[in-house]
């Protein structure tokens, strides 16, 4: 336990446990006023606020909840030892270490003694004990793991104590920690309690007054927040400064690739990048460059958080979620909004934040005379967007830019601008993408590092590994380029070597559907192995029209596309809406929160893909996964149509199943072709089938002679590439050629009377 000890100046408070004249703790009753102990009593209470406990008024008695919860967890025994009160600490208040715990255990046992002596009987020295573990869970547990410590903890009491709560602050006193009581009605109430000032000292004023009618722990606040002004809206300077840029040698993405360690070794520095791309260097190897990139980014363990076409704006549940209250004034506004920054467990993490929010908004806020609830509203969004992508951001301990942000489309309006520059300032990398130049990016900074390109690209999403990279030919190109494009190693695979796929959809002119068609996949333009990953290039088109009106060559050329693992669906639905299903019924258990359950699935009993290699299994759920996050199909998520999708993706017949299964991912690839000649549309089945095969991996195309809509009604994204090959015509009738089962050898007469195609 500790002494109580004596000041020489009040200022002696402030002086750590082993700076003290005299080892020991204060306790003392300040009941008087002059100009010099109104400036300690706001440095008092500032102290007290950081690494204390601040009393407004009465200590609030244990109600029935607390009594609840302590007799839920630690029962309702009771015994005047100090080991027991020592035991009783170490379940009820863990994060004390033993020296605190010992102290505090011998204070309150010292005092229940006192109270025994003069003569609580036992149940009033339980209720006591009761009150007192009460109080010091609810209201000093933010101090008991610092009793005791170098710098003592503060407690701030205003008005008239009572007996119990003095009795409970001598006890916190003697385990190590300083007390003000400041009573403004002097100290005549006081003694009636403690006559003999047994449990604290009063502290002389020789020129002391009355406090002023003014005075309170209400006005010591705001005479605080006056005091301190702007150097409280930034709280602690963060150690670290950041170093923005000046390390680059201007060559894009490779700057952003390079690991923190190797940008600079200033260890009062954190190095990152902030960077905006306009337009592209290369038309057909920019979304392969993307791609690449950001597998190397996810190589080296830095998962990039990637926004495509704008910031969605915040949702009302997450404006709800920040806490503010209405403003007056712009300072009060960025204080109060800037305690909903969160730090991830690193304190330093959190100082940068808070300069960083500050910075951003006393900028954004100009002169006096701002638009204060225009400016909150901006603050406000800032910290959603931070709410929503901290996480994914900033992660581990370490202050260095290990995160790393991209907006692809730049910034759309001043709350993604505001977002963006806020992000620069912290240990993060930034991207901005800009590859259409007819869109304009709002963002302005004197930080900003721009490259930009000739060439305009319109790139609505982000190539990833999710299916939807996709790489544009021209038919001048394709002779020079295809060497460049291809797979560069030997071109020779061992059968089913690779087990992940991802479609590359290729945009190709007509005349290349032909060429590219029997091909095997390690020959076409955009083939690439990453991490064994196949990156896999497929066809995806409707053909509209017949060329120069010719029937009989426009059959020819529809047949000639008609290899051995080939379906052609030639009159639709191809699957109907009443056909049997027997996963629609279960159809609804496999999802939950948009999640695919796979195990419940392979679980089920009417599962029919159990059979499959399991890659082959792992592959269709992938891409059906894929399917349902893109939301290919109208009405997904909105209507139901998700259910559909499901039901219909696992109940594919055997032949579209078996083409799946021998399926190669660098060899030829399985196709789909579909005719319609006449007034046919695609049913939702027929749209969720041709969708879902496409992301698995197959060449699909949709010869639609009369130009009509027959494919578009149920798709919610233009997805493939459309022809215009020649004049429309009507009710044709698809000619009696043979149409070879997916699978199936050629005969000995395919073999003497083969004509070329």
């Amino acid at each position: 336990m500790f002494e109580r000890r004596k000041i020489q100046k009040p200022e002696d408070y402030f002086l750590p446990l082993s700076g003290r004249r005299e080892k020991g703790v204060y306790f003392y009753r300040i009941n008087s006023h002059n100009p010099a102990i109104e400036e300690f009593l706001i440095n008092f209470y500032e102290t007290a606020r950081r690494f204390g406990v601040i009393i407004e008024g009465r200590i609030q008695n244990p109600d029935e909840k607390n009594l609840s919860y302590f007799e839920e967890v630690m029962g309702l025994s009771f015994a005047l030892r100090e080991d027991f009160f020592a035991d009783s600490l170490k379940k009820w208040l863990p994060r004390m270490d033993a020296r605190q715990r010992n102290n505090v255990a011998s204070c309150i046992c010292r005092t229940l003694n006192g109270l025994k002596a003069a003569g609580k009987n036992e149940n009033m020295l339980k209720n006591a004990y009761i009150k007192f573990m009460c109080w010091l869970y609810y209201k000093f547990e933010r101090i008991v793991n610092r009793l005791g410590d170098d710098a003592l903890p503060k407690i701030l009491y205003e008005g008239e104590i009572s007996k119990y709560e003095l009795l409970m602050l001598s006890v916190l006193s003697d385990a190590g920690c300083d007390v003000i009581l400041l009573q403004y009605r002097g100290d005549a109430g006081y003694l009636k309690t403690d006559p003999g000032s047994q449990y604290s000292d009063a502290l002389p004023l020789p020129d002391g007054k009355a406090f002023p009618p003014y005075f309170n722990l209400k006005w010591l606040q705001d005479k605080l927040r006056a005091n301190a002004d702007k150097e409280r809206l930034y709280g602690t300077k963060p150690q670290l400064l950041n170093c923005t840029n000046a390390w680059i040698s201007g060559s894009g993405l490779s700057d952003i690739e390079k690991s923190p360690e190797s940008r600079g070794s200033d260890p009062n520095l954190f190095y990152n990048c902030f960077l905006r791309i306009k337009g592209v260097e290369d038309k057909l190897t920019y979304g392969n460059d993307l791609y690449r990139f950001q597998l190397a980014l996810k190589r080296a363990g830095r998962k990039p958080v990637i926004v495509e076409n704008g910031i969605a704006p915040p949702s009302p549940e997450e404006i709800r979620a920040i806490s503010r209250k209405n403003y007056t004034k712009q300072d009060q506004m960025i204080l109060d909004l800037s305690a909903n920054l969160k730090d991830n467990g690193n304190t330093e993490l959190k100082r940068l934040m808070r300069k960083a929010f500050v910075d951003i908004l006393l900028e954004e806020g100009g002169e006096d005379g701002v638009n204060l609830n225009r400016l909150t509203n901006k603050a406000v969004y800032l910290l959603c967007f931070l709410k929503r992508y901290q996480a994914g951001l900033f992660a581990g301990s370490k202050i260095m830019p290990s995160g790393c942000f991209i907006l692809l489309g730049g910034c759309r309006n001043e709350h993604e601008a505001l977002f963006v520059r806020f992000l620069s300032r912290l240990p993060v990398d930034v991207l901005l993408l800009v590859p259409d130049l007819s869109i304009t990016c709002m963002l302005q900074d004197k930080m900003l590092y721009e490259i930009s390109f000739g060439e305009s690209l319109a790139l609505s999403r982000f190539p990833t590994e999710d299916g939807e990279l996709t790489a544009g030919t021209a038919a001048y190109h394709a002779e020079r380029e295809l060497d460049s494009i291809m797979y560069q190693d030997s071109g020779m695979y061992r059968n089913r070597q690779y087990q992940k796929a991802n479609t590359v959809t290729l945009r190709t002119t007509y005349e290349e559907i032909a060429l590219l068609w029997d091909q095997e996949l390690k020959y076409r333009p955009n083939f690439d192995v990453t991490d064994s990953v196949v990156n896999v290039p497929v066809l995806y088109a409707k053909i509209s029209g017949v060329k120069d009106g010719m029937i009989q060559q426009y059959w020819a050329d529809v047949k000639a596309l008609v290899t051995q693992d080939t379906l052609v669906i030639s009159s639709v639905p191809y699957i109907g809406s009443s056909d049997p299903n027997p996963m629609r019924a279960h159809a609804v258990e496999f999802l939950k929160n948009g999640r695919l359950l796979r195990d419940k699935i392979k679980a089920h009993p009417a599962y029919q893909y159990g059979y499959l290699r399991e890659e082959i299994q792992e592959h269709i759920f992938d891409k059906l996964a894929l399917l349902l996050s893109q939301k290919t199909v109208k009405g997904m998520f909105e209507n139901g149509t998700e259910y559909t999708v499901i039901a219909t993706v696992l109940n594919l017949n055997k032949d579209i199943i078996r083409m799946i299964q021998r399926f190669d991912f660098t060899k030829k690839n399985p196709k789909l072709v579909f005719i319609l000649t006449a007034e046919q549309i695609l049913s939702l089945e027929d749209t969720i089938l041709a969708a879902f095969l496409n992301l698995v991996g197959f060449d699909i195309l949709f010869f639609v002679p009369t130009g009509y809509l027959s494919i578009e009604k149920y798709f919610s994204k233009k997805g493939m590439e459309e022809h215009q090959i020649g004049d429309y015509m009507y009710d044709l009738k698809v000619p009696g050629f043979k149409i070879k089962p997916a699978g199936a050898k050629p005969t000995w007469r395919d073999k003497i009377f083969k004509r070329g195609r």
